[in-house]
């Protein structure tokens, strides 16, 4: 029986019906249909592949396409005898029924072999000589047991003669057969791999004999369907299968290297690269081409996906939900590949990870499970999924894969150096793209010169070239050392600011906002962003009418702003004030705009400002009451600043607000732990204000119970509440194109 592994992976990656694997009971009692079938599906194999050998295994797909075509004539025989094929004795028909799953399974090798990639084809060599080696012994078992002799009177003598003359030849060459010369080129590119780990870069003419005239690699084309096929088979976990993901990214990073090489920067590339620019800058999707079945299925029948269901990172069904040390729920795949890529930070809260650990979240997974069993969509969790106490397996990028990349950036800046402005905009490409990944690929693009390249090319009259340099910049900002050589470049930072305000396209236009956020996380840098022409009155109409993307974006970077001191006149001056309190009734920013708010009203300016606003009270108050349970957090923050530091009439507005004694009660006993305690804080400015007024009235001794209900319950919340430092919550994450 062939290896269960790799036809997993073809019916993955094919996508055949579930009956390519099932023996056709629907034609138990009809002999004729089935000798229909059997010879519909050997005579579409045979013109399917006679004439389109994959460029490896030809011999093994050869051998086995002359075995099909037999048994083309052999069916063609049984069936023209008519009516007699309906008496088959019953352990003919079994046999039939064998061929059946045969055939299909033949079908599926062969078209595999067909559509795989070159490369991946002779890495996979040993192991898909061994499907067909097991194939073959399949097909030579059947024969050995199939009845030929009770077909006499229905198929001819030569006929019958030719299959014996199979079964024999079968018995004889029955043996694994793995091409010698294929196997020899297999271990000459490891071995260039290996010397490539040790820092001895092949020369061209050995990369042409190899990739060119060996493997047929003849253009840069090819050598991007190699890639991205590579990149395939890690992003569907085909690590069951060898080689490991870290050999296959040494040898992504190998061809990369051998395409610029080999074939430079002038071709035609210019589909490639407008599908680039339309691709956001999130850090996961990149790699979906393929969504997952679930996804799929829930798309075809437009049911909407429950949002704590839904993982914050992938915006899709969690199939493993898992939890990492801030508490947070992600999928595994997600968040594994967020740790791999050198991120030590909560993706969702933007806290520092105690540790790696990921714990699995059996309740949520048994509620998904629930959910996709009510509305009839398939879930299988996935294997191991209970393994979660070990520290993620997170392999750092190859030595190789590090060798071979420093190796191609060199190519990259000598075209950044004397190239043409389209080889370019193509080397600022697959710097964005080797930036994607990996803390020590951003150390050394940066520390090889790219960023004043990168630079130059924010001015370019090229879209594709703006959006691929400005995207580069945000991955690379990534790094911690690497915000500091942004910021040092000479108008770099006014560059980057020139296409938040001028960008070509909208994605630029999102990628700048999100950079200012990533290099504003280095406290000493964020006046210098906020004191840069245009920065800040750009953020706040992007947070008015950009995209929901640009929103949050802008939201981001204008929060981390507001976090400086010096910051507050000039964010009031440039409308983000304003800008922030519309923002309360945008569902999809309002938590952060409630906390960027907090910030901004412990100072008097910024009480004054928002106070002003007419509907910034309203605004907070109705988070309170439909908001998530962080924007309550954030809102009740935000209210209690005012009150202290708004003056009297901005305290007065707060505290008539509808509702808010109502409100307070509530967060006192159904509030998270921050929640309640701001809530505490803000009910006892209440209290002050019914007191110094002498009128207690029943609103003020409900809420005055309440709140010493709410004290007897919890036990900690009487004391320090005078003094008491109201923090903000937030979401804070850097997405990667």
């Amino acid at each position: 029986m062939a290896s269960a592994a790799i036809f997993s992976s073809l019916r993955r990656s094919r996508s055949p019906s579930l009956d390519a694997f099932l023996a056709p009971v629907d034609l138990e009692n009809d002999v004729a249909g089935l000798l229909k079938t059997l010879l519909t599906i050997s005579s579409e194999i045979v013109s399917s592949f006679s004439d389109k050998t994959p460029s490896f295994q030809k011999k093994n797909s050869r051998s086995l396409l002359r075995k099909i075509k037999l048994f083309v004539v052999f069916l063609d025989s049984v069936q023209d005898s008519g009516d007699s094929c309906s008496n088959l004795q019953p352990t003919v028909v079994l046999c039939f029924k064998e061929l059946y799953l045969l055939l299909y399974r033949s079908k599926i090798l062969l078209d595999y072999c067909n559509q795989s990639s070159k490369l991946w084809l002779l890495l996979q060599n040993p192991s898909i000589s061994g499907h067909f080696h097991d194939l073959n012994q399949e097909f030579t078992t059947l024969l050995d047991v199939f009845p030929i002799n009770n077909l006499n009177n229905l198929i001819s003598s030569d006929v019958i003669e030719q299959i014996h003359l199979l079964q024999k030849q079968s018995r004889r060459g029955n043996k694994l057969f793995i091409d010698k010369n294929d196997e020899v080129l297999r271990l000459k590119l490891f071995k260039i791999l290996d010397e490539f780990g040790e820092g001895k870069v092949p020369t061209f003419d050995e990369v042409y004999e190899l990739f060119v005239k060996k493997l047929g690699v003849f253009d840069a084309r090819v050598c991007r369907v190699e890639i991205e096929y590579l990149e395939e088979q890690i992003m569907n976990h085909e690590i069951d299968l060898e080689p490991s993901s870290s050999i296959l990214g040494g040898f992504i990073a190998l061809i990369r290297y051998c395409r610029f090489l080999l074939f430079g920067f002038d071709e035609d590339e210019v589909e490639t690269l407008k599908g680039n620019s339309n691709n956001n800058n999130k850090c996961f999707k990149r790699g979906k081409k393929i969504r997952g079945l679930i996804s799929k299925e829930i798309a075809d029948t437009f049911i909407t996906i429950p949002k704590d269901f839904c993982c914050p990172i992938s915006l899709d069904l969690m199939t493993d939900p898992v939890i990492i040390s801030t508490g947070q729920t992600f999928d595994r795949g997600s968040i594994s590949r967020w740790i791999e890529e050198g991120h030590c930070s909560c993706p969702k809260t933007g806290q520092v990870l105690v540790h790696k650990k990921l714990v699995p979240n059996r309740a949520l997974r048994n509620l998904i499970m629930q959910w996709c069993m009510a509305h009839k969509i398939p879930y299988t969790p996935p294997e191991n999924s209970d393994i979660g106490n070990e520290p993620f397996p997170a392999a750092p990028a190859s030595r190789v894969a590090v060798e071979a990349n420093k190796a191609t950036v060199k190519l990259l800046i000598q075209q950044f150096e004397n190239g043409s402005e389209f080889g370019k905009s193509i080397a600022a490409r697959e710097i964005r793209l080797l930036s994607k990944t990996g803390r020590e690929n951003r150390r050394f693009i940066a520390e090889s010169g790219v960023i004043p390249h990168l630079k130059n090319l924010l001015s370019s009259q090229s879209a594709v070239a703006q959006e691929n340099a400005v995207t580069a910049i945000l991955n690379l900002s990534i790094y911690d050392k690497n915000k500091t050589r942004i910021m040092d470049q000479y108008e770099c930072l006014r560059s980057i600011v020139s296409v938040l305000r001028y960008g070509h396209t909208i994605e630029s236009k999102e990628n700048a906002a999100a950079t200012l956020f990533s290099l504003s996380a280095v406290h000493d840098y964020k006046k210098r962003i906020a004191d840069e022409e245009g920065a800040l009155l750009t953020l706040a109409h992007m947070l008015r009418d950009g995209t929901p993307r640009g929103k949050k974006d802008a939201i981001t970077a204008l929060f981390n702003l507001s976090t400086h001191i010096d910051n507050c006149v000039k964010m009031i001056e440039y409308g983000v004030v304003k800008a922030l309190v519309e923002a309360l009734n945008c569902e999809t920013v309002a938590e952060e705009a409630a906390g960027a708010l907090a910030v901004l009203v412990r100072q008097p300016a910024g009480a004054e400002a928002v106070g002003n606003e007419e509907t910034a009270v309203i605004g907070l108050v109705e988070m309170m009451r439909c908001g998530t349970p962080r924007g309550k957090e954030n809102a009740v923050a935000a209210l209690l600043e005012l009150c202290r530091s708004g003056g009297a009439r901005t305290s007065e507005r707060v505290l008539k607000a509808p509702a808010l004694a109502g409100l307070i009660q509530s967060l006192l006993f159904t509030g998270t732990k921050r929640a309640r305690r701001k809530a505490a804080s803000l009910a006892r400015v209440f209290q002050r204000c019914h007191y110094d007024s002498l009128r207690v009235s029943e609103t003020g001794f409900r809420l005055e119970y309440a709140f010493a209900a709410a004290n007897a319950a919890s036990g900690n919340l009487d004391s320090g509440f005078q003094a008491e430092t109201v923090s903000v919550s937030m979401s804070m994450s850097v997405s990667v194109s």
